[in-house]
C-alpha cells in the first residue's frame, strides 16, 4: 500500500485498550493510513496528544464539560474540537474508509450506527451494539451495504475460517474460552472470591469489568449472542469449549467433519491488524506462536452450575426480544456492586436471573427503545441488588 492509496481511518474510543492498540499499528504502518477523527470520553490530554501526533482532522471528547480544556490543548493546530454525543456522531459520519468502533458501553451505540449508515467498513469492538441492538444493527448493515468486521478475537477467528459463500455447509461454530482464573472450581469454592482474585486473568490483560465477566463466563455468554448476529447460523449451532491455553481462538465445524480453527498468541493486535488490512493482511508485532514450546492444547466442557452466567446468556439468546439487553444491563449493575464489595461473586448471576424474570422482554423497535430497556433493567437490577447485597 502506497501513500497514494492509504486508508482513511476514524477511531471511536482512541484512548482505550483497543484504540491504543489500533494506533500502535497505525504508527508502525504510517504510510498506509490517514487518521481522520479520534474520540475519547474524558482523557483530554491523551486525546489531544494523539490527535496532534497523527494529524487528525477532528478530536471529540465525550464529556461536554471538558470541551474548553480540549480546545486549549489543541490551540495553534487546525484540529477541530467537538464534544458530547453529537460530536461522536459527527466523528462517525466523517468520510473515511474504516471506522474502528471501540467506544465501551451503550455510549457506542449511536456513533456505531451512524458509521454503519454511511455504508463503510466498521471494525466492531463494542459488545453492546450486537448484544443490545443486534437485530437493529444488522438490519442497517444490510440496508446500507456496510461491511462489519468483528474485532473480538473469537469472532475475528470465526470470520477468518467461516465459508460465507457456502454457509449451508457449516454444522456449528465453537467459541473457545480460557475458563478465567477460577476454571475447574465448583460453585461452593467461589463463595468467598474477592474482586482482586476475579480480575487476575491468567492469559489476557483486560479492564476490571471485562475481567470479572471472564471470571463469571458472562463474557463468553455475551459472545454467544454476538456470534448469532454476526454469522448466518441458528441459535443452537453455537457451542462454547474451555481451552485454557488461549491458542485456538475459535473454530468452525463443517458438515463433512472438517474443523477449521484460527490460532495465534493472545494479543489483540492480531485481530485488529486483520480488520485494518482486510481483505489483505499486514504485519503485526505480536509474539509468534511456538506450538512445540506450548507442547499440548487441552479442552473441556464449561461447568454451567459453577458459571451460571453463561447459562443465563444462552437462555437470553433463546428467549430473544429484549432479554439480551436486560441481561447485559443487569450484569453491569451486579459486577459494579461486586467490585465495590457489596455483592458476592456467586450472586452476580442471581441478580441477573431475577432481573430477567421480572422485566418485560418485548423486542426494541429503535435505539431509543434500547436505551429505555437498558434504563428499566438497571433500575430493576438495583432493586434486586438490595435482596442480595451484603
Amino acid at each position: 500500500m502506497t501513500q497514494e492509496n492509504y486508508k482513511r481511518l476514524t477511531v471511536l474510543g482512541a484512548t482505550g485498550s483497543i484504540g491504543l492498540s489500533t494506533l500502535d499499528l497505525v504508527r508502525r504502518n504510517h504510510n498506509n493510513f490517514k487518521i481522520i477523527s479520534l474520540t475519547a470520553y474524558s482523557r483530554v490530554e491523551e486525546l489531544a496528544a494523539l490527535a496532534i501526533e497523527f494529524g487528525a482532522e477532528l478530536a471529540v471528547i465525550g464529556d461536554v464539560a471538558l470541551l474548553p480544556e480540549l480546545k486549549v490543548a489543541l490551540a495553534g493546530t487546525r484540529i477541530e474540537a467537538h464534544a458530547g454525543e453529537a460530536g461522536l456522531i459527527e466523528a462517525a459520519e466523517r468520510e473515511t474508509d474504516i471506522v474502528m468502533a471501540a467506544i465501551v458501553g451503550a455510549a457506542g451505540l449511536r456513533p456505531t450506527m451512524a458509521a454503519v449508515r454511511r455504508g463503510v467498513t466498521v471494525a466492531l469492538a463494542n459488545k453492546e451494539c450486537l448484544v443490545c441492538a443486534g437485530d437493529l444493527l444488522m438490519e442497517e448493515v444490510k440496508a446500507h451495504g456496510a461491511t462489519l468486521l468483528p474485532v473480538d478475537s473469537e469472532h475475528n477467528a470465526i470470520f477468518q475460517v467461516f465459508d460465507f459463500d457456502r454457509a449451508c455447509g457449516v454444522e456449528k461454530i465453537i467459541l473457545t474460552a480460557s475458563g478465567g482464573p477460577f476454571r475447574g472450581r465448583c460453585r461452593d469454592s467461589l463463595l468467598e472470591v474477592t474482586p482482586e482474585q476475579a480480575v487476575a486473568h491468567p492469559n489476557w490483560d483486560m479492564g476490571a469489568k471485562i475481567s470479572v465477566d471472564s471470571a463469571t463466563m458472562m463474557n463468553k455468554g455475551l459472545e454467544v449472542i454476538e456470534a448469532y448476529h454476526l454469522f448466518p447460523i441458528e441459535k443452537d449451532q453455537i457451542e462454547v469449549l474451555i481451552h485454557p491455553q488461549s491458542v485456538i481462538h475459535s473454530m468452525v465445524e463443517y458438515t463433512d467433519g472438517s474443523v477449521l480453527a484460527q490460532l495465534g498468541s493472545p494479543d489483540m493486535r492480531t485481530p485488529i491488524a486483520y480488520s485494518l488490512a482486510w481483505p489483505e493482511r499486514m504485519h503485526a508485532p505480536v509474539k509468534r506462536l511456538a506450538l512445540a514450546e506450548i507442547g499440548a492444547l487441552t479442552f473441556e466442557e464449561p461447568d454451567l452450575d459453577a458459571f451460571r452466567c453463561l447459562y443465563l446468556a444462552k437462555e437470553a439468546l433463546k428467549t430473544g426480544g429484549a432479554a439480551p439487553a436486560i441481561l447485559n444491563a443487569a450484569n453491569e449493575v451486579a459486577v459494579e456492586a461486586f467490585l465495590a464489595g457489596r455483592l458476592r461473586f456467586v450472586d452476580i448471576s442471581a441478580v441477573v436471573s431475577e432481573t430477567l424474570s421480572s422485566c418485560d422482554i418485548k423486542a426494541p423497535q429503535s435505539l431509543s427503545n434500547v436505551f429505555e430497556i437498558d434504563n428499566m433493567a438497571r433500575r430493576e437490577a438495583a432493586r434486586w441488588l438490595g435482596e442480595w447485597a451484603h
